[in-house]
């Protein structure tokens, strides 16, 4: 962990002396209380009884500044927000630093929690800085859209960001109002999946945050929070050589007052599951018996499609999408389709189809299919759950539009908990600051006979076969891996140590910052 060496302290927040933020960390330092126990008390008490709503407005319009403070969320808006919630002690250190107002980069090995704290950061800077300045983007679409943020490019109006120089580029977001007001607004910026951003898009974004704002501050004063795995997806097509990789941006170095890795992997809970996928990650194709550890996970290759408890992951899009629809058609019953409904502006729609939820969602009775939304984590209602159809039944609280479905009908889904229930539809959000820019509402479900290994980010599954004799790429091994519960729940096909590959410069990198 790298950190800068000023303690924490009351007077060094950057709001007030009395910011109710400052208060709960000082909380949790003297009572030792968690820290979520202390948020979560002083949300019950500051919270409104009605329900805070985000703005909705048209694209081409941005949010204006106002002297009013925002409401703080509601509790139940709080990601699983429990009072016995008790974080790792690198996980107070983010959040002090992020209430201190400083810059942090949180990295760590897939399942070590950095989506669950990232989703409480952001709670957090909202209540710092109100939701209209605080901006989350993420790389991907599929990641932005999980947390109802802008690809990072949107939000930056770069486009393609291919301009032949940054002054060039700085122009084009000069010309380009709602960014350019993004830029002015944001006190806050948080940026997930940072190993698809090269490190010459990484210092143009810093160089146009400069440019923008008053001070000429790194970022421009911007309090900055960035969260991936270099270990996992690296960017498509860096276009300099020398800046392939984010941490090889000239800024990066003064980019953040906070280098943090989290180690406790929460995913897995066995030991040589945990100590393979570290093996995996750090590219150490000598350090263990690989056939040893894995002998029982080696499958025949067309094992998952004998096998329909199982989730395939595949390197290509196109082998997802032949798998589901074969899968599908060869239950012979009747398909039932439901259609997402967009509202918004067509910046923001184009978003959401990059998301995980689909435009037409295609079921059938025997169907197998994963949840996309946490519903009721307490009962494992949660983003990745599978299951299986086990019928269709009438709406009976009129929640369901024959716009979606023409014949008006929920799915009923038997989860692999033996859970059952009826799937009502859910929405997610393209939000810039405080403001919707674009709304789709969709069935949480996708098939889930396979799913790619790029869209498989951030889940969890019980059981998966992967194929890795078409695996190409550094990190892709790895991901496909780090998806699973457990050994007992691998198969596994086509796999051959060479297929393990990390970049030297990423183990150069984490060597140098957290000394492993």
């Amino acid at each position: 962990m790298k950190k800068t060496n000023e303690p924490f302290s009351f007077s060094s927040c950057n709001e007030t002396l009395l910011n109710p933020i400052c208060i709960i960390i000082s909380l949790q330092i003297l009572t030792n209380q968690p820290l979520l126990f202390h948020i979560h008390h002083l949300l019950h008490i500051q919270t409104p009884n009605h329900k805070h709503k985000p703005k909705t407005q048209n694209l081409t319009k941005t949010p204006k500044p106002s002297p009013s403070p925002s409401p703080s969320p509601s509790p139940s808006s709080i990601v699983d927000l429990k009072d016995d919630v008790v974080l790792t002690e690198k996980q107070k250190e983010v959040l002090k630093a992020v209430v201190d107002g400083r810059s942090v980069f949180i990295t760590g090995s897939a399942g070590t929690g950095k989506s669950f704290l990232l989703h409480h950061i952001i709670h957090l800077l909202r209540l710092l800085h109100s939701p209209r300045n605080v901006f989350v983007t993420a790389s991907t679409g599929v990641a932005a859209c999980a947390l109802n943020g802008l690809t990072l490019h949107s939000f930056a109006g770069v486009g393609l960001a291919n301009d032949p120089s940054p002054d060039l580029l700085l122009h084009k977001v000069r010309r380009n109002i709602p960014a350019f007001k993004r830029w002015r607004f944001a006190k806050a910026l948080v940026v997930d999946e940072i190993s698809m951003i090269d490190g010459q898009l990484f210092d143009r974004l810093e160089f146009i945050a400069r440019s923008l704002r008053p001070g000429r501050k790194v970022w421009g004063g911007i309090q900055l929070i960035v969260a991936g795995d270099f270990f996992q997806l690296p960017p498509v097509n860096s276009p300099d050589p020398n800046r392939e990789f984010a941490f090889e941006a000239d800024c990066w170095s003064n980019s953040f007052h906070l280098l943090v890795e989290l180690t406790h992997v929460f995913r897995q809970s066995d030991a040589r599951l945990v100590e393979l996928l570290q093996a995996i990650r750090k590219g150490r194709s000598d350090h263990i018996d690989w056939f040893h550890f894995l002998n029982s996970c080696f499958v025949e290759p067309h094992f998952g499609e004998r096998d329909n408890t199982v989730t395939r992951l595949y390197p290509r899009n196109e082998d997802v999408r032949r798998v589901n629809e074969e899968k599908l058609r060869s239950l012979g019953g009747e398909v039932i389709t439901y259609i997402a409904q967009d509202e918004g502006g067509e910046s923001g729609k184009k978003q959401l189809k990059q998301g995980i939820a689909p435009q037409e969602l295609e079921l059938s009775l025997g169907a197998r299919v994963m949840l996309i939304k946490n519903l009721d984590p307490k009962n494992g209602l949660v983003n990745g759950a599978t299951g299986t159809v086990t019928g269709f039944v009438k709406s009976r609280r009129k929640v369901l539009s024959s716009s979606i479905c023409a014949k008006q009908v929920l799915p009923r889904v038997q989860f692999d908990s033996k859970l059952e229930i009826e799937v009502e539809p859910d929405s997610w959000d393209v939000m810039d600051g405080d403001v919707v820019l674009a709304t789709r509402r969709q069935v949480p479900l996708i098939l889930a006979w396979a799913l790619s290994i790029h869209k498989c980010q951030g889940l969890t599954l019980d059981r998966l076969h992967t194929n890795l004799s078409r695996a190409f790429g550094c990190g892709m091994v790895y991901v496909a891996l780090s998806r699973v519960r457990s050994l007992d729940g691998l198969c596994l096909s086509g796999f051959s140590p060479r297929k393990i590959k990390v970049h030297p410069k990423v183990l150069d990198y984490s060597q140098q910052a957290f000394g492993n």
